[in-house]
């Protein structure tokens, strides 16, 4: 794309050329971008997101981990068993309420998150090369208002059709 076009392409493009679309397609490219990069490590992004979230939060729930990266609690329980069986993450019971497990950060997960931050520092560098902090915040403005006004429609639907909808996950409950 060019540098005439970067502002107007969506006003009279077919759909597959709109903000949305652009959007879904810079998404993927973000996640082939960390996957790659994070590869190094053995791991992924999803994977790297669990541990930097446990590194910053503490020990959390299952359910609060599948929540956080819009996940199933299905699927985040793959992912912290394969954490797990690398040393990076362990489960403990919640004092309170032993029936309920808490993903907690090892030793070796600990080092492994300021791995991650590295190559995470790294790769956001390389992509916000030539985009400005005002570009930065006005993006972010945008993006943050996008997503208000996705779940507004999805608890529209929902509401409609009588189909509850996560709007974590955006999965039919």
């Amino acid at each position: 794309m060019t540098a005439a076009n970067l502002t107007t392409h969506e006003l009279d493009s077919p759909p597959w050329l709109r903000v949305e679309s652009t959007l879904m397609a810079t998404a993927r490219l973000l996640r082939v971008a960390f996957d790659a990069r994070l590869a190094a490590l053995d791991l992924n992004l999803t994977q790297a997101s669990l541990l930097g979230y446990v590194a910053e939060f503490g020990a959390t729930t299952q359910t609060d981990l599948a929540d956080h990266l819009g996940i199933g609690r299905a699927a985040i329980g793959s992912v912290i068993d394969r954490l797990q069986a690398r040393g990076l993450v362990e489960r403990r019971p919640r004092p309170d309420d032993r029936r309920v497990w808490l993903v907690a950060i090892t030793d070796d997960g600990t080092e492994m998150a300021g791995r991650i931050a590295e190559v995470d520092a790294v790769l956001r560098a390389e992509l916000r090369r030539g985009i400005g902090r005002e570009e930065r915040q006005a993006l972010a403005w945008v993006m943050t208002r996008l997503q208000q006004n996705l779940a507004t429609a999805i608890a529209t639907t929902s509401s409609t059709s009588n189909t509850p909808i996560s709007t974590t996950t955006g999965e039919t409950q």
